[in-house]
């Protein structure tokens, strides 16, 4: 095996038996680091230091995940004008939020013979909201429901920049918009 010593200096290529004494002399533990490389790397550390510095990579790799929300929003085939107008309202709220939106159309009784009728409002829905969210899952029916996934659309250069520092030392911010005159 590989052996790494305890300042991390390379020890070099060393029996098992010789890398145990090293450990036992220096009042440590051989932690095997990578078992899948040959030949397979140990290193002699205190093994709970190294347990707790696995949980703080961990802890603060899921720190770093996105969460994503999925906001839902349920329409009939017949809806209003109104009603579509506030609807739409709603969606282009979450989108601008940063949220995906699931879009259910319901359809009840004789509704479901016509399943244009959805896929028309659907559209129409997708187009009115082109310029936050994208069809990330396309219209699709499901039962007595067609659902629809819009996703927000992620512009490059949006929020601030920070430039170089003035003479002062204290940085100049600027918006997209006053980037691009």
């Amino acid at each position: 095996m590989r052996l790494v010593g305890v300042a991390g200096e390379q020890v070099g290529i060393v029996r098992i038996e010789d890398a145990l004494r090293l450990a036992v002399e220096a009042d440590l533990d051989l932690v095997e680091v990578s078992p899948q490389s040959k030949p397979p790397v140990c290193k002699i550390m205190d093994f709970g230091k190294f347990k707790y510095e696995a949980a703080l990579k961990d802890r603060e790799s899921r720190r770093n995940q996105s969460h994503t929300v999925i906001k839902e929003m349920k329409l009939r085939p017949k809806i209003d004008q109104h009603d579509y107008e506030t609807k739409r309202g709603h969606v282009l709220r979450f989108l601008k939020a940063g949220d995906k939106v699931k879009i259910t159309i319901m359809f009840r009784g004789r509704e479901q013979s016509r399943p244009e009728l959805g896929i028309r409002l659907l559209g129409r829905l997708a187009e009115d909201v082109a310029d936050y969210g994208i069809v990330e899952a396309a219209p699709k029916q499901d039962g007595r429901n067609m659902l629809m996934v819009l996703a927000p659309v992620r512009r490059k250069g949006e929020g601030k920049k920070v430039d170089a520092p003035t003479e002062s030392g204290a940085p100049i911010e600027t918006s997209a918009s006053e980037q691009a005159d």
